[in-house]
């Protein structure tokens, strides 16, 4: 156990990492550092119009709202757009390792009667129970496609890290804290990863945006 959590302490000092303490466990919420891109506020009629405005301007005005509405766009299977941004309790949670050795895919079912929407990169937090600190996930380049998730369907991201390839023990991470874009809470899954212990190895841990990649 103590070596575990020195091997830990090797990867801060080494890599030169830049930490923050997670908050709270499974369903907690988000730290400031939530990695999901900023809620876009739907457009809205003026609240600043006079009462003695024309049909046609009112009728122009509700035209330009409609248009400003968020598109509806593909998730796994094609789901339209029918309420806002998926929330954390309306979804169910898993990970598996890909076909990639330093892959890891995590998968999100919309668990919730209405179908709802994920844009942009989640927030992910990996945890060592022998160290009180979590390492963040640095966002990829890829752009984030906008999807839409029908009651029941499921879409993916990707998280890539270094394997330990070094032969030394390296550094285990037990668990990953997952903050759904535009999310103030998140999930504790559990995942089993050891990182190297080398200088520029928390750089190589990266996040995809939630819809890209094999789907």
């Amino acid at each position: 156990m103590r070596a575990q959590k020195l091997t830990l302490a090797a990867l801060a000092l080494a890599a030169g990492l830049s930490l923050t303490a997670c908050q709270g466990g499974e369903d907690s919420a988000a730290n400031a550092n939530n990695s999901g891109t900023s809620s876009s506020s739907s457009s809205s009629s003026s609240s600043g119009t006079s009462g003695g405005g024309s049909t046609s301007d009112k009728d122009a005005a509700s035209a330009n709202d409609d248009s400003n509405a968020t598109e509806s766009a593909p998730g796994s299977g094609n789901g339209q757009i029918t309420t806002g941004h998926c929330k954390t309790a309306n979804l169910d949670f898993s990970s598996s390792h890909g076909m990639g050795e330093g892959d890891l895919v995590v998968s999100l079912k919309n668990t919730g009667g209405d179908a709802c929407t994920l844009k942009g990169f989640p927030g992910v937090d990996l945890r060592s129970q022998d160290a009180a600190k979590p390492l963040s996930a640095k966002r990829s380049n890829l752009a984030a496609p906008a999807v839409a998730l029908q009651s029941g369907e499921t879409t993916r991201f990707t998280l890539h890290y270094p394997p330990n390839n070094t032969g030394g023990t390296g550094a285990y991470v037990s668990s990953m804290v997952v903050t759904p874009p535009n999310e103030t809470h998140s999930k504790n899954l559990s995942v089993s990863i050891s990182l190297p212990v080398q200088v520029g190895a928390d750089q190589k841990v990266t996040v995809d945006p939630v819809g890209t990649g094999k789907q």
